[in-house]
């Protein structure tokens, strides 16, 4: 014989389906968790001044074809006569340098050590991963074969070596670097390794490298090093440059390039067409030199329609200059600069 359900008995089931609900589709703990330590991995934003600063430059330059196209996460090119930003895509983000972090590494060790002076290898510099050359411990090398395995090789065992031998640890040489980077402009980079190794708490950014490199190329010994697609080294191996840019694209006068899986393919170098000078740097890519060779190209459409700057103006922290052209001109140098350039063809609209 059936029987009608009482009210205290809906109740009942209701509160019932209510616990039910609340047990399944309640988040655990691990879950809530989830976004703050997503929050953390992705805190960067660009401040208020970054944003205005990164809108100001897209609005003046057509380079939205470039950013459609661009694979790196973070990218910069600077006039290397003045500093004034040509392009930028996320400057500031902090990310893991790879192995361009050695430009820190080979600049002060030319700046340490006599290039005949003798540098003994430690069993932990010998056993870093590669890239290396495979130094042999207990063995004496020569400080400029090792300082051109470090530029040209990205030898991560000479790296450690003349970390070791200048500092006495490489943790020690590491905050040395952080204060090389401190004194040439770069006041967004820490380092924890000679070598570029992915490290907690290691990072720098596009802006940082294209001011650190460019400052770096002003210093005669570092320039000449980096400038040479190989050498033969003293203790028998020929050292190959792994920026191929030298021998890929036209005007490239030095440059470094890295590698980690935390780091993607990041690079920053020096190029020089006509008297006018570029400096490049992309971090996070996944088409490094696609990337590099379509900035370049972008950044020199640039300079044709500028005039020289003074040679007396400052790299570090310079941002882009004021232009006092009427709009009309402005409208048509743009369009010219997207022929240049291999963009679409713009509309030229009066000005108003």
């Amino acid at each position: 014989m059936s029987e009608r359900w009482r009210p205290d008995s809906r109740l009942a089931v209701g509160l019932a389906l209510i616990l039910l609900g609340v047990l399944f589709f309640a988040p655990s703990p691990a879950c809530a968790a989830a976004p703050r330590l997503l929050a953390s991995v992705h805190k960067w934003r660009p401040s208020p001044p970054e944003r205005q600063s990164l809108a100001s430059t897209r609005a003046r330059y057509p380079s939205s074809r470039i950013l459609r196209y661009l694979s790196a996460k973070s990218a910069v090119v600077l006039d290397a006569g003045t500093g004034e930003v040509l392009f930028a895509r996320n400057p500031d983000m902090p990310r893991q340098p790879a192995s361009t972090i050695k430009i820190l590494t080979g600049l002060i060790a030319l700046e340490s050590l006599d290039p005949r002076a003798k540098v003994t290898v430690s069993r932990r510099a010998a056993r870093m991963p590669r890239s290396k050359v495979y130094l042999e411990p207990g063995k004496w090398y020569w400080a400029g074969d090792l300082v051109d395995a470090v530029l040209l090789a990205s030898a991560n065992d000479a790296s450690v070596a003349l970390a070791e031998w200048i500092a006495g640890s490489e943790r020690a040489f590491a905050r040395k670097m952080t204060a090389k980077a401190r004194q040439l402009g770069a006041r967004n980079t820490v380092c924890r390794t000679a070598s570029g190794l992915t490290a907690r708490g290691q990072y720098s950014t596009a802006r940082d490298l294209a001011v650190m490199f460019g400052q770096a190329m002003r210093h005669p010994e570092f320039a000449r090093r980096v400038s040479r697609a190989k050498k033969r080294a003293g203790f028998g191996r020929t050292l190959v440059n792994h920026n191929k840019a030298l021998w890929r694209i036209r005007g490239a006068v030095g440059g470094k390039t890295g590698y980690t899986r935390a780091a993607r393919q990041t690079y920053v170098g020096k190029f020089e067409r006509n008297g006018r000078a570029l400096i490049v740097a992309i971090m996070g890519s996944e088409a490094m030199w696609d990337d590099v060779e379509r900035l370049v190209r972008y950044g020199f459409a640039r300079l044709r329609r500028q005039v020289p700057a003074p040679p007396a103006a400052r790299l570090a922290g310079a941002r882009p200059a004021s232009s006092a052209s009427i709009k009309d001109r402005v409208a048509r140098l743009r369009a010219q600069l997207h022929q240049e350039a291999g963009l679409a063809p713009v509309r030229i609209l009066s000005a108003v």
